[in-house]
């Protein structure tokens, strides 16, 4: 029915031609919407872990890095890092020039055996942290305390600051 004698109808759709079936999308526009697909899926996972707030339990593990607060008096400023699970023997402490570098490595394994499973889990994560200091630090004088799990240091104030390293060393109660 040509178009003009659509429009004469007044109303009257019943001797209009029945509605065309859609055709499907031919089999290459198919796969290439899926391979599409999958490549958005893959884009996205890798990006939403990258900046994840909340990450997964691996990530948390595989990428520690400890809550570090730093508070100022008039004598000395106090950093403490938040380290659960690691002993003194997994931390490392400079005094840097400007910088106060804490480094360490976390390790976890729990492995669990019952009757019909087994399970074995390894977490592991290396951390490095860099608490800038102002030009008034006594390196002579910085002291670490390490307990349940909280490093506290000790960074007493003085005149300009002396430029070099110095391991410090810390204590356990």
């Amino acid at each position: 029915m040509p178009a003009n004698d659509i429009l004469k109808t007044n109303g009257d759709v019943s001797n209009l031609p029945a509605r065309r079936e859609e055709t499907p999308a031919p089999s290459f526009y198919r796969d290439m919407l899926q391979w599409m697909d999958s490549w958005d899926r893959r884009f996205n996972d890798v990006f939403k872990r990258s900046f994840d707030l909340a990450p997964s339990t691996i990530s948390r593990w595989n990428n520690f890095t400890p809550a570090v607060n730093v508070t100022e008096t008039e004598k000395e400023f106090t950093v403490t890092a938040e380290l659960p699970g690691m002993e003194e023997k997994d931390i490392n402490l400079m005094l840097e020039r400007d910088a106060l570098l804490i480094t360490g490595e976390k390790k976890n394994e729990v492995e669990e055996k019952d009757k019909g499973y087994y399970r074995m889990e390894r977490t592991y994560g290396s951390f490095r942290r860099e608490i800038p200091l102002p030009g008034q630090i006594d390196p002579e004088q910085v002291a670490a305390n390490f307990k349940n799990g909280v490093l506290t240091v000790t960074l007493p104030k003085i005149g300009p600051h002396k430029l070099g390293s110095k391991k410090v060393e810390i204590r356990t109660e």
